[in-house]
């Protein structure tokens, strides 16, 4: 008989061991909001899960219960065939450990393959994700990279990363890249993606002297930052990265790729469309529509981005305050490395 397992025993596992998590509900909550490195083997399609819905409201959850053991026994044989091909110790859950995961969980015991059931399901995931946000000590100093639009911070922040420096790349976790022409060619995450890979991060950085962040605003595509997380960000030692013009329209073109999302950013441009000088705005159209989108992205540069953020320039003599200039990213990155090495010294 397959065995219960409480959340804070798969977390620890999960950190220490190969262990496969299996979410068993449909196609759609498993997209909605997931445990991370989890995979979808769906009891029922998210057809049958509503049909199985409306007999329990209509009928009697005994009807229902019966209806769903009936789809699922269709099912059975690529189940647990697809269960089998993950090597590694099992846990399956659903949304509240009820029905699905008991159902999934006997079948595949039955199939002579050990397995464990989530105790409370995925919502006893949700609720802890929650608790930890709202009561996590978070000791690490925040650096913040600032700069104008396409100064390249994305780019750094992960070279950074891969270096093995705790980084939070909050655009990341929200898929967005945090203006109006963010989610070009993504799907951004809602709130319950992003607190979920928060969380992980927060908690695997939460004891060090620092951390590299990015200076987003409260919310990121469809993602709102915690305020301590904010509080965090503005007391930080802040990194104002300045680059050429031309190096930026560069970096910008290579990450957003316009070329192959055209009608998407033409649509987000019409969303600002009316805050640019009418002459302006009419250029940049058509070189987006024309395809000239070197010229239209030097446009949105000057007569957009720039004036906006312009007040993020001050020359100040606060020693948390550091411009860094450059012809390149890398450039820019080597002397962020120069600070990064000052700032360990110190700390050591």
């Amino acid at each position: 008989m397959f065995q219960d397992i409480q959340l804070d025993e798969l977390l620890k596992r999960q950190q220490n061991e190969q262990i496969n998590i299996i979410d068993v509900r449909s196609p759609s909550e498993y997209k909605d909001a997931m445990i991370p490195n989890s995979v979808n083997i769906p009891v029922f399609s998210d057809e049958e899960r509503a049909e199985v819905g409306t007999i329990y409201k209509q009928k009697s959850p005994e009807a229902a219960r019966e209806r769903g053991l009936e789809i699922f026994s269709e099912k059975l044989p690529r189940f647990v065939k697809e269960v089998k091909q993950l090597e590694g110790e099992k846990v399956v859950y659903c949304w509240r450990g009820g029905m699905r995961s008991k159902s999934a969980a006997t079948v595949v015991d039955l199939a002579g393959v050990p397995v464990y059931r989530l105790e409370g399901g995925f919502r006893s995931y949700r609720d802890w994700v929650l608790n930890t946000l709202d009561t996590i000590e978070f000791k690490p100093r925040a650096i913040v990279l600032n700069g104008f639009t396409g100064t390249g911070k994305t780019k750094i922040l992960h070279q950074l990363k891969s270096e093995g420096y705790p980084v939070l790349d909050l655009e990341g976790m929200a898929n967005h890249r945090g203006s109006i022409f963010g989610q070009i060619g993504r799907v951004p995450h809602n709130q319950k993606k992003f607190n979920s890979l928060l969380v992980h991060e927060l908690l695997q950085y939460q004891n060090g002297d620092y951390m590299l962040i990015e200076g987003e605003s409260k919310r990121v595509g469809k993602a709102v930052i915690p305020d301590f997380l904010l509080d965090k960000k503005d007391q930080g030692i802040q990194f104002f990265i300045e680059l050429p013009k031309s190096e930026r329209v560069k970096i910008i073109l290579e990450d957003y790729q316009p070329w192959d999302h055209q009608e998407e950013s033409i649509e987000a441009f019409r969303k600002i469309k009316k805050r640019i000088h009418t002459p302006v705005a009419k250029e940049i159209e058509q070189s987006l529509e024309n395809g000239a989108y070197a010229r239209a992205v030097e446009l949105l540069l000057e007569y957009y981005y720039d004036p906006r953020y312009q007040h993020s320039i001050t020359e100040s003599t606060d020693e948390n305050f550091k411009i860094i200039q450059g012809e390149t990213v890398e450039e820019v990155t080597e002397k962020i490395h120069e600070q990064l090495a000052r700032l360990d010294k110190v700390a050591q």
